[in-house]
């Protein structure tokens, strides 16, 4: 901990300090681009008063994507959860979809939303993603789909999915909401399987404010996603399917597109703090940064510690505790899993063990980065983290509230 070993940091808030940081870091602020290039955007946008449907900076966007992703088509969409529900409708699923009991509960929202039946499925240890084999034991009779998730933006194990799929006859779709500029095998994610959607979210590295797209190299089912999201009108009052209204805004295409611009600097600023975290962190008790395929592109939005309840003095909870007070709003993401989430559990049809997601539910810990965190804001995340692992005893005194005792999550 050199670099911040001279670091002047009083007492930890909850022993009595005043907080590390006045105003609260959050985890995934929003990146931006050049403000004067989304200005002209905006203005031009204006000026031609097309602020919606399948307007011009739309269509630059969707041209810009499938450059980007090196795919022939990409619907872009008001957000990813409607482009996984058009997506579903479009491939015409019916019955359940497997999905990783670790993940965003869009994932399965968007399935349920749809009267599908989302069946949560374990996750491999080390990296988070859905696990094949747990896969494999949950196919059933009614399983039309399986949709994995490219957490974190490591891939998902694509090759043995598509061979699962493939053997069972089952529709390969992707979660692809962490993954914007990542890749598998040196192919970039978002030609995988029949589709994969992306978020545009305010915190993912690209943003709209709100969005997403359905990448996919199928032109009839590009066809089906662009009647899909603009109520199945094809042309002026000629309506040809069933349809929703799924359209991606002008002025959210104009953020995108600013902000695709930047994005080779969003990724650098990451990797940096990234770098720092990690020189930092690694000497500590019981933390471990998630590893990171050193071999493929990755966007390094996320900074994913484990908390490994063996070897830190303190919980997950406790520590995430010591942040908040800090100003340092980390997150434990996707706590406590979908198998363990209403609306999916209390039913004798809703009953899963996914005892991997359990036990990587209680050890998440996902820190601030982006281009809003500095690399003295890492330094000092990561010197209140050390000064709490050494301070463990008066730490886990002061976080107990009367007639309550601190216990361990189960591991």
């Amino acid at each position: 901990m050199d670099a911040v070993a001279s670091d002047t940091k009083g007492p930890l808030a909850v022993l009595g300090g005043a907080p590390a940081f006045a105003e609260p870091l959050h985890v995934g602020r929003p990146n931006l681009g050049s403000i004067t290039r989304l200005n002209e955007r905006i203005r031009s946008t204006l000026e031609q008063r097309w602020l919606t449907n399948d307007g011009p900076l739309v269509r630059e966007f969707e041209s810009r994507l499938c450059e980007f992703l090196s795919v022939r088509h990409c619907i872009a969409v008001a957000n990813a959860t409607l482009g996984l529900e058009i997506l579903a409708r479009a491939l015409d699923l019916s019955g359940e979809v497997l999905v990783p009991a670790f993940t965003f509960v869009a994932t399965a929202h968007a399935l349920a939303w749809l009267g599908l039946t989302p069946v949560p499925c374990d996750i491999d240890e080390a990296t988070h993603c859905l696990d094949p084999a747990a896969v494999e034991a949950a196919v059933s009779s009614r399983t039309t789909a399986i949709l994995p998730v490219h957490l974190w933006g490591e891939a998902a194990p694509v090759d043995r999915l598509s061979e699962t799929a493939e053997r069972h006859g089952l529709r390969l779709v992707f979660d692809a909401a962490h993954a914007f500029g990542c890749s598998h095998r040196g192919r970039m994610i978002g030609g995988f399987g029949d589709a994969e959607v992306f978020s545009f979210h305010a915190t993912k590295v690209v943003n709209c404010g709100e969005g997403g797209a359905v990448a996919t190299s199928d032109p009839q089912l590009a066809e089906r996603l662009r009647l899909a999201r603009n109520f199945g009108f094809r042309g002026y009052d000629n309506v040809v399917a069933l349809g929703t209204n799924a359209k991606m805004p002008e002025l959210s295409a104009a953020l995108g597109l600013t902000n695709l611009e930047s994005f080779d600097r969003f990724v650098a600023w990451n990797r940096a703090n990234l770098d720092t975290y990690r020189r930092l962190l690694d000497p500590l008790p019981g933390l471990r940064l998630l590893p990171t395929d050193t071999l493929e592109r990755r966007n390094h939005q996320y900074v994913v510690v484990e908390v490994q309840p063996d070897e830190c003095p303190l919980t997950r909870d406790q520590l995430l505790r010591v942040l908040h007070a800090e100003g340092v709003l980390a997150r434990r993401y996707f706590f406590p899993g979908l198998h363990r989430t209403p609306p999916y559990v209390g039913s004798p049809n809703h009953q899963w063990s996914c005892p991997v997601t359990d036990r990587v539910a209680s050890r998440v810990l996902v820190l601030p980065t982006g281009t809003c965190v500095t690399e003295r804001d890492v330094e000092k995340i990561a010197r209140i983290l050390e000064i709490a692992t050494a301070e463990a005893g008066l730490v886990r005194a002061a976080l107990v509230e009367p007639g309550r005792t601190e216990t361990p999550p189960t591991s």
